[in-house]
């Protein structure tokens, strides 16, 4: 066993004592490949300070220290598993100049395919005789956006706005300090005929991201619309959770970019072109 034992001290203090001959190696290589190379201490140093401003240059900086980190245990790797230093050096510096250039072509022409795609659109706008169809953003979305997802925009679409409640505490300590008991409580999941009602919150809350629905804090216009809402059972417990509790009348929309959304992807064009369907308030701004 002591013999194992001094073996392995044996090996680790070898590979230890060729560490910093590798990392000096592996660092040369990476600086030659970069092309930035420091050639002076205050090249290095400006370089340093320009990151401790500059988000950006930051990040970078530490990309290309991750990137020379990894040259270094590559190397390191290969040498510990009986690979020649000069081999190791070798193989772990092709790889990273491959993988240094890769990242610069790949930079190039993301920026190139960005500017011609920008290019490309304000022609398209220049252009007074084209019609486009659609907002370019629905295919997008539409991959988005779950099927009950999708019966809720239905229902929006044909039936309106549709009443949504909080539920707070109230009574004279309400008056001064209302705490919220629940909140967004509606019938919008029973209505659409979502398959996961346990889902309908989740639901909202995406299809509120994707800019298609937004939440009034006003209250629709019609107050017989509150009536079977306010006697559901999720809205009688949370009123029987505290003493004293209140109801606060809200309401949910379609913006008008999720209007145009279902119009154009979830009726057909006749009904998209001819129906009627009920007017949803615009959303609020700040």
């Amino acid at each position: 066993m002591s013999d194992l034992w001094r073996q392995r001290e044996a090996m680790m203090s070898d590979s230890m004592a060729v560490l910093p001959g590798l990392a000096r190696v592996a660092g040369s290589a990476y600086l030659n490949a970069v092309g930035w190379g420091a050639r002076t201490a205050w090249a290095t140093s400006a370089r340093v300070a320009k990151a401790s401003t500059d988000a950006t240059e930051a990040a970078e900086l530490v990309r290309e220290v991750l990137r020379a980190a990894e040259v270094i245990r590559e190397t390191t790797v290969a040498v510990a598993h009986g690979v020649p230093v000069a081999e190791a050096i070798a193989t772990a510096s092709e790889s990273f100049v491959e993988a240094v250039v890769r990242h610069v072509e790949e930079e190039e022409v993301t920026a190139r395919s960005l500017r011609e795609r920008g290019a490309e659109l304000l022609e398209r706008s220049r252009d007074v005789n084209r019609e486009e169809d659609a907002h370019p953003a629905f295919g997008r979305i539409l991959d988005e956006v779950a099927p009950d997802e999708a019966r809720v925009l239905l229902l929006l679409l044909r039936g309106g706005p549709q009443p949504s409640v909080d539920v707070r505490t109230g009574g004279p300590v309400g008056m001064v300090n209302s705490q919220l008991l629940a909140p967004g409580l509606s019938m919008i999941g029973m209505r659409a005929g979502v398959r996961r009602g346990d889902q309908v919150p989740a639901y909202l809350n995406n299809l509120f991201r994707l800019g298609l629905i937004w939440f009034s804090k006003e209250p629709l216009r019609d107050a017989e619309e509150y009536q079977v809402v306010e006697a559901q059972p999720d809205v009688l417990a949370a009123l029987h959770s505290v003493k004293f509790a209140k109801v606060v009348r809200r309401s949910i929309h379609l913006t008008p970019f999720g209007e145009d959304f279902c119009r154009a992807c979830l009726v057909d064009e006749t009904t998209a072109a001819d129906a009627d369907f009920p007017e949803h308030e615009v959303p609020e701004t700040d």
